[in-house]
Order: C-alpha cells, then structure tokens, then sequence
C-alpha cells in the first residue's frame, strides 16, 4: 500500500471519529469549560489610534462563540509594576476598551482590578496599551472576568434558568472543584459555554474541552455588590489583611499609590471587596 493511500485512510478514520464526537450529547447539566487567557476589547476609535488611521482588526482565528475571533493584532499592557507583551486582541471592535487579566497577570503589572462582568468597567484599574502605532493610556478598563455561561434561549429553557440567574458548577477532575456565583448570560447569538480564566483552569487543572455539572446555588450569604454609598477609607501606605477586617462586601477608598500584600489580596477576593484609588495633586 502506497503512503498516498495510507494517509487518506487515517484522515478518513480520523473524520469519523471526530463526526462521532461532535454527535454525541452532553449529559444533563453538564456544561462545556472554555479557559479565557488575558485578551484586549478595542473600540474602534482606539483600533486606529494604536494601529494606524483607517486600521480594522483581521482574523487569526474564530472563536468558539459566534462572530467573535482572535485577531492577528497583539498589544504591550503596561502597568506600573511591569508590562506583558503580545496580548491577543478580540474582534470584531466593540463599543469600549476593556483588558481582562488574570490575578497572576495582575501581580506583574503591579495593578489591582476588581473581579466584574465584562462592559462593567467604572472605577476599575488603569494601564497603558502599547501599539504599534502609538500608546494608550486607559484611566480604568482593566477587569479580571467574573466566571460567566454564555447560554442561548433553548439552553436557558434545557437547563431551567434565566438570564442574569447565578448558579454553581462543579468540575470533576484530578482535582475536582466547585465554582460558586457563576452568571448565566442568555441570548440567541451565544452558543453553551462556561468561560474561566487561567488562574482559575490551573486550579483546577481544568482544560479547554472539559465540562462541569451545573448547579443552583444558595446565595443566602452571598454579599451584595458595593454600592458607591458602601466605602471605606484607609489611609496606609502598604495595606494588609488586618485593615480589611469589617469591609465585606464594601468598596475601599485608598491612597494613590497604596500598595497590598499578598494576603490583603486573598482577602479582598475572598470578601468581594471593591477598590477605588483617592488621586492627589
């Protein structure tokens, strides 16, 4: 047998295996995983500035949600503690920049985002953007994505909830866990997908392509979200666990260039504590 013949075999043999992949059912509740490595939102407007007049973003590749790609473009996001090169903007452009890192990115750039739902940008951290065609500085935009299920309307029916609904989900695993305080984003151009960030899929040793169980979640003590009457002032210059004590669920108001320990960071995590920078001069 030629080697012509023997690689139309195997591509034959590995089509059909992939067709009865792709044809077999999800369990019930169960939820395709998608880890989401740090990436750029750009607006249009801002696509130019770092690009060039007249720049649109081209297709790397498609995404596994409709419409959306990775585009060949990369930026530097510059913080003030270090920058990271070559990341990946999204496409198509969108009606305002956001940069969504991971806790690990966040430590190297030396910036402190809250944990929100993507487009809920107010009040969050700054950084510059590093173009071929120029720089960028963002005075808030940069976010670490709160867990989310993308849903459309069919699979919001299939799996009895809503949108904007928060429920749980449990991976199994080497080393199984539970993600609580997951939000179910439903619409018709979504397709069934849970997104995770990297620190959260290497906790988990989670890999793109697994799946996890749904479930309804308990939010009875879930803290309510700040609110802009919910602040603290603190006014130390390093900020640790200690002075957090009693700001559950509440925003902190600190000095520009205030900086937190490692714990104060868990901590604020943990009790889903807001941070707001008190600029001076």
């Amino acid at each position: 047998m030629n080697q012509q013949a023997i690689v139309q075999i195997v591509d034959e043999v590995f089509a059909e295996l992939f067709q009865t992949k792709q044809a077999v059912p999800l369990l019930q509740n169960e939820i395709p995983i998608g880890i989401s490595a740090r990436h750029i939102h750009l607006q249009q407007e801002h696509v130019e500035h770092l690009f060039g007049k007249g720049a649109q973003l081209t297709v790397q590749k498609m995404l596994s949600q409709p419409d959306q790609f990775a585009a060949n473009e990369t930026l530097i996001v510059v913080g003030p503690k270090g920058s990271i090169a070559n990341v990946r903007v999204l496409g198509p452009a969108r009606t305002l920049t956001q940069v969504e890192v991971s806790n690990t990115d966040a430590i190297s750039l030396g910036v402190h985002p809250p944990i929100r739902e993507s487009g809920n940008i107010a009040d969050s951290a700054s950084c510059t953007l590093v173009g071929p065609n120029g720089s960028l500085f963002l005075q808030e935009g940069v976010i670490i994505a709160q867990a989310h299920i993308h849903m459309s309307p069919i699979d919001a029916k299939n799996f009895h909830v809503s949108d904007g609904q928060y429920v749980a989900v449990k991976i199994h695993g080497i080393r199984p866990v539970t993600f609580d305080h997951v939000k179910v984003r439903v619409a018709d151009r979504y397709r069934l997908e849970m997104h995770i960030d990297t620190d959260e899929g290497n906790a988990g040793f989670i890999k793109t392509g697994v799946t996890g169980t749904l479930l309804k979640e308990d939010l009875s003590d879930i803290p309510k979200s700040p609110s802009s009457t919910d602040t603290i002032e603190i006014n130390e210059k390093i900020i640790t666990e200690n002075d957090l004590i009693g700001c559950e669920g509440q925003t902190i108001i600190v000095p520009q260039f205030a900086r937190f320990t490692a714990f104060a960071m868990d901590t604020i995590t943990n009790l889903k504590i807001g941070i707001q920078y008190r600029y001076e001069g």
